[in-house]
């Protein structure tokens, strides 16, 4: 009896020490799934709508209290010795991806940039020989009158990559969303920047607030043009948004400025990224185009001497 008892405590501490685990999966899960809304700008009602999932659902998630089935396709992976995302990703992976996968989880930050520079086929600013100019920020940071002003004072095209967008598919991206979802839009933003990247000549291009929130498109952003993140206070944006008539200009303020503060803080590492950044907080906007230009100019060699 006694050593039942020792093994019924081994067991008991064992399947303890599993279930802690799982908790400990799940916490990180929904704090995944919850940056990943947050830093694309979405609400949990929006993205009930999208997902077709309850907001109850999407909060019970994003609190750790995930499906119980999550934890038992985790349990089944765990027992094969196999990444759970491996599973889940289907037969569509690149049958050297673990390989990859493992090289780069202990490659130096020199050795990913150089494979990332390969994969992409070396498309970078200083490779391609153009003078490019992104602007990231958050709606409201004045990224289509600052890169357009910009653009006129050096004689440079300016672009708005959404306007391109539009114009490539001959659909709004209200249309785009409403017919190919979240998922077909990033798909056409990734393939207009990729065309973009060959434009011919001098160009600034303002892009979405939420280009920082793929990975894949924001890298190509980073590496084939020059960034520049224009800053300001979650106030002045809040402001310049409902100024443009995006917003009601009554409703349930502080609702609003918690969310736009949320997703801000969720961006901000992102958006930091960037090679250069121009605070536009408080300042008139000849100020903000003297910044933005001087940035410019002094990247490209273009500052008159004197």
């Amino acid at each position: 009896m006694g050593r039942r008892s020792r093994n019924g405590r081994k067991a008991n501490g064992a399947m303890a020490g599993v279930i802690e685990q799982e908790t400990l999966f799940l916490a990180d899960l929904g704090r995944r799934v919850r940056h990943a809304r947050t830093v694309r700008g979405l609400s949990r009602k929006v993205l009930s709508q999208l997902s077709g999932l309850s907001e109850r659902y999407i909060a019970q998630l994003e609190g750790g209290q995930g499906n119980v089935s999550i934890i038992l396709l985790r349990r089944v992976a765990n027992a094969m010795g196999v990444r759970l995302d491996d599973l889940i990703t289907g037969d569509d992976a690149h049958s050297d991806w673990p390989v990859i996968r493992d090289l780069l989880s202990h490659a130096n930050p020199a050795q990913i940039t150089a494979a990332k520079d390969i994969l992409s086929g070396g498309n970078r600013n200083e490779s391609a020989g153009g003078a490019r100019v992104a602007l990231i920020g958050l709606r409201g940071a004045g990224k289509s009158t600052l890169g357009k002003l910009a653009a006129e004072r050096l004689g440079w095209t300016f672009v708005e990559l959404n306007a391109e967008i539009e114009r490539e598919n001959a659909l709004s991206v209200r249309e785009i969303f409403a017919i190919y979802g979240q998922e077909g839009y990033r798909r056409l933003e990734q393939a207009a920047l990729r065309r973009l990247t060959e434009h011919p000549g001098p160009l600034i291009l303002a892009t979405s607030g939420g280009i920082v929130a793929e990975p894949l498109t924001y890298d190509l952003l980073l590496q084939a043009f020059y960034t520049v993140w224009l800053r300001a206070r979650p106030e002045e944006h809040m402001n310049r948004v409902r100024e443009q008539g995006h917003l009601p200009t009554t409703g349930d303020h502080a609702s609003a400025m918690q969310e736009l503060r949320a997703v801000l803080a969720s961006r901000e590492p992102l958006y930091a990224r960037a090679a250069a950044q121009v605070d536009t907080s408080d300042i008139p906007v000849p100020v903000m185009l003297d910044r933005l230009t001087a940035a410019i100019e002094t990247r490209f060699g273009l500052a008159k001497a004197g």
